[in-house]
């Protein structure tokens, strides 16, 4: 029997919550989806207009006709392997909730770990008001995040996708977020003022063409690929990022790049031919090394 055979609410069977959290959980799990129950509870809470928890204390709730179509509407847009968070237009990042589509990354718990490393560098620093510039806005995840947590910092942030752009104004807004300046343009050839920041901080792409082949459905055929991979070693964008760091960073300043798993020695070599230096790389909590922090010159930083 089909989804939609299942779920047209006939009335020789009427849906309640709990029974339909148990169908849908079973189906996802028998075509080897992760996280089957917690998919089933945000589709189903997200078609009833509840919270999850609301889900249990009425477990025992009938289904209109009108409900359980608009949950065959999401849960058939996630059999397609449509990830969650698209089809719900939502996540979170460090506590923010974020609109997100498909002209944007998803914000993964490593971008998280990058935002907290720089976050720590800063303050150990004892500067709240730095001058921050970031290469790829994307959801606008990492500025909402720095803008938050430093409101009086000063951050720029650069993205050659317009979409992106307009998506991050929004997130940006939705949180309050007023200490940030977008720009729509590619950051190899962007225009900014030389030795201003005193942190720059990337998630680039980085994954190489030959990987996007190992990619899940969920990630090659929903994301943007132009933001998960250089199309050739997954190296460019570190080369590229590095070697304009120089010129931007304060002295002292900080480079934090998220990196590849796998390329942690690559990444080290870039940096120091770019000439910065205390090159380092930091292992994320599985054990990759995945965060590249790199310095102009010998000096304390901020």
């Amino acid at each position: 029997m089909t989804v939609g055979e299942t779920l047209r609410g006939e009335p020789a069977r009427k849906w309640t919550i709990l029974p339909l959290l148990a169908w849908a959980e079973q189906y996802l799990r028998e075509r080897s989806f992760d996280e089957a129950r917690l998919n089933a509870e945000l589709l189903l809470a997200r078609a009833l207009g509840l919270k999850r928890l609301d889900l249990y204390l009425q477990f025992d709730r009938p289904l209109t006709p009108a409900e359980l179509g608009a949950f065959r509407g999401l849960f058939l847009r996630r059999l397609a392997h449509e990830p969650v968070q698209y089809v719900l237009g939502e996540t979170e990042f460090m506590g923010f909730a974020l609109e997100v589509n498909r002209s944007v990354l998803i914000p993964r718990p490593e971008t998280e770990e990058l935002v907290e490393d720089a976050l720590a560098w800063l303050r150990a620093g004892g500067n709240d008001e730095a001058r921050i510039l970031e290469m790829g806005t994307g959801s606008g995840n990492v500025a909402v995040a720095l803008g938050s947590f430093l409101p009086r910092a000063r951050i720029t942030t650069v993205d050659v996708s317009p979409e992106a752009t307009t998506l991050a104004r929004r997130n940006c807004g939705r949180h309050g977020v007023s200490n940030v300046e977008f720009l729509t343009a590619d950051f190899a050839g962007a225009e900014l003022p030389p030795g201003a920041f005193a942190l720059l901080i990337a998630n680039p792409p980085y994954i190489s063409a030959a990987g996007t082949a190992e990619l899940a459905p969920e990630v090659k055929e929903f994301e943007p690929l132009a933001a998960l991979t250089d199309g050739g070693d997954g190296l460019s964008f570190i080369r590229m990022i590095a070697s304009r760091a120089r010129s931007l960073l304060a002295p002292g300043g900080g480079m934090f790049l998220e990196i590849g798993a796998g390329q942690e020695d690559d990444a080290l070599h870039i940096a120091r031919e770019a000439g910065l230096s205390r090159c380092s790389v930091k292992k994320d909590f599985a054990g990759i090394g995945r965060i590249l922090r790199a310095f102009a010159g010998e000096g304390p930083g901020p």
